[in-house]
Parts: C-alpha cells; sequence; structure tokens
C-alpha cells in the first residue's frame, strides 16, 4: 500500500520497500567513498631542511647563489612553506655561533642540514652522528671532513674541490698577470681548516720562483684598513685573498682596500671580481648549489649520506676585471686573457 505526499508526512509515494533499499545503497556508498575521500585528503609530507648561513638575513637572501639553490630545489618538487620548511640559522659573521646553531638544529631533528665553508661544516658534523649533512667545501677530503671521494662514510656528503690544484693554479696567473712579481702577499682566515692549507700550497709554489711570502691573518675585520697599512709596509706588490665564509662576507672592503693601496689582488671566487676586485680563478659556486641542491633531494627521499659519493665542482672559471686592471695601471698579457672565461669591460 502506498501513501500519498501530503504537508504533515513528506513521504514519498514510492513503496517502503525500494526507500529502504535506496538507504542501504546510499549507506554502503558512502561507507566506500569514506576511505577514498580520506585518502585524497591525507596532508603532503612536509621536509625540514637546517642551513647553517654564515651571512645577515639580508646579504643571505639576496645572494643569486641561494636563490640558484631555491630554485633547484622548487624545480625538484619542493616548496617553501608548502611541502619544505627551511630552519636558517644567520651567524651574520660571527663564526662561533655555528657549534650552538648546529646542535640546535640536531634537536630538532631536522631532515638534513646544509653547510658550506669546512668550517661550518666540521661544527655540524660535532653537533650530530645522526642528521645528514649536506656540504659544499673547499677541501673536505684535506681536512678530515671525509674518509674519501667514493666512500665518504658517517653523515657527510655534497661537493668538494682540492685545495692542493686551485691554489697552484691561481698563483701561476697572478704571477702571469704581473710578471714584476717580488714578494707576494696572502690574506686568510686562519679559523677556517682549508685556509692554511691553500697557504701552505702557495707558500711551495712561491718558493719556486724565490718569491717570499708574506702571510696575513685575518681573524677581526673591524682593523682590516689598520692590517693593510701594516702589510703595505712589506712592500708587496701582488695578494692572493683566500675565500671563505669570512672573507666573502667582507669581500667589498677587502676589494676597496686593495684598490686603496694599488695591488693586484687574486680573490677565489668570482663575486669578488664582480665587487670590483682584478682576476679570479676558482669553482663555479653557482654550479656547486645546483649540484647540492640534488644531494638535499636525495637525503629528503631516504639516502644514507655514506652511500652518496661526494662530487667535485664540475666548471671552473677564470674571471678578469680589465676596468680595474686599468685603474691600477696593469696590462693583462694576452696569454692570460686568452684563458679568461669572462672580462668585465
Amino acid at each position: 500500500m502506498s501513501e500519498s505526499r501530503d504537508g504533515k508526512t513528506g513521504l514519498s509515494s514510492r513503496p517502503d520497500g525500494w526507500a529502504r533499499r535506496w538507504f542501504l545503497v546510499a549507506l554502503a556508498g558512502g561507507l566506500l567513498a569514506a576511505p577514498l575521500a580520506s585518502e585524497a585528503q591525507q596532508p603532503e609530507k612536509v621536509a625540514r631542511l637546517g642551513w647553517l648561513a654564515n651571512a645577515t638575513p639580508a646579504i643571505h637572501f639576496a645572494d643569486p647563489n641561494n636563490k640558484a639553490f631555491m630554485n633547484r630545489l622548487r624545480e625538484l618538487g619542493y616548496v617553501e612553506g608548502r611541502n619544505l620548511v627551511i630552519e636558517r640559522r644567520f651567524a651574520e659573521g660571527r663564526m662561533e655561533r655555528h657549534r650552538a646553531f648546529a646542535e640546535g638544529l640536531a634537536r630538532l631533528k631536522v631532515d638534513a642540514i646544509f653547510a658550506y665553508g669546512d668550517h661550518v661544516i666540521q661544527m655540524a658534523k660535532e653537533a650530530t652522528n645522526d642528521v645528514p649533512i649536506v656540504m659544499i667545501a673547499c677541501d673536505a677530503l684535506a681536512t678530515g671532513l671525509i674518509s674519501s671521494l667514493a666512500h665518504p662514510g658517517g653523515n657527510v656528503t655534497g661537493v668538494t674541490c682540492i685545495t692542493n690544484d686551485l691554489s697552484a693554479k691561481r698563483a701561476d696567473l697572478l704571477r702571469q698577470t704581473v710578471p714584476t712579481l717580488q714578494r707576494l702577499a696572502v690574506l686568510y682566515n686562519p679559523a677556517d681548516p682549508h685556509t692554511a692549507l691553500e697557504l701552505k700550497h702557495t707558500r711551495e709554489v712561491a718558493e719556486t720562483w724565490k718569491v717570499p711570502v708574506q702571510p696575513l691573518e685575518v681573524r677581526d675585520f673591524d682593523q682590516l684598513e689598520s692590517l693593510f697599512a701594516s702589510m703595505m709596509k712589506e712592500r708587496p706588490n701582488a695578494l692572493i685573498t683566500i675565500a671563505d665564509n669570512l672573507t666573502a662576507l667582507h669581500k667589498t672592503r677587502i676589494v676597496g682596500l686593495a684598490a686603496k693601496n694599488r695591488l693586484p689582488t687574486m680573490y677565489g671566487f668570482r663575486e669578488f671580481v664582480d665587487a670590483g676586485g682584478l682576476i679570479s680563478y676558482g669553482a663555479d659556486y653557482r654550479g656547486m648549489m645546483l649540484q647540492a641542491a640534488v644531494y638535499v633531494d636525495k637525503i629528503l627521499k631516504g639516502a644514507k649520506p655514506a652511500d652518496l659519493p661526494v662530487e667535485q665542482p664540475t666548471k671552473f672559471e677564470l674571471v678578469i676585471n680589465l676596468k680595474t686592471a686599468k685603474a691600477l695601471g696593469l696590462t693583462i698579457p694576452p696569454s692570460v686573457l686568452a684563458q679568461a672565461d669572462e672580462v668585465i669591460q
């Protein structure tokens, strides 16, 4: 028996059995759909990356190399604020801060720590044996950060240079540029372990030319001007500035003082030449950042640092600033210009 719809009951005129069957089918469908909907709404996994930065926040975020690193991570599928959280720690030029920052990141149990510069990497390595560390190092092998390139061991992997080869090449290029070289000054930060190695290799090369080397330890960058004044009393006619986190942070001041003292200077990275320095020879730092981003991706996907061979840079570049050469009254020999990857007019 069926009932017609009325304003009181609101019942359908369809048979009661049909209504019950419809209800059961709808209920079953809802139960089946619920897990699918739940699965579809599962939040995307969020990775946490610690970043030990030596610069100030303003310098860090403006750095084109850091931007290249972030762009590469985006290409690999990581979007900061969506599926990637970056715990940045800014030492602002105070190297002693890195140890505490690294220990703090280890306590946070980040998925990986990204660090560049042998001193900073060492601080991270001492802070944790468990958290993977992706590095960009000047000489991770010689400074003992890794066991070997093929089998780094421990929790550190990434990209590194070989200091010996680069030091000899820089010294030779500078001598070609300044053929009257009689006394060579070397500016370096002794707090970074690779700088002592570079100084040693530079001395060895200079000794074969019978050119004395004047080492200049820079510990307090507020005393740079007085350090240069003291250096010039010994009358060096060329300078090598060994690149590390601190000299890179103060590159504008170092380049300015070299110009003020009319001192032809070789640098380790092109960023010094972009800032007005004369000449640089070294690894393409942007390329190293791109390589490091790939390592971060592999670690975040579960790879073990000990299983990832350490890579060397894929590109080295010689950059010359002819405007600076002209200001110094220096003519760059054709043999050196012919080797340049870029000449800044």
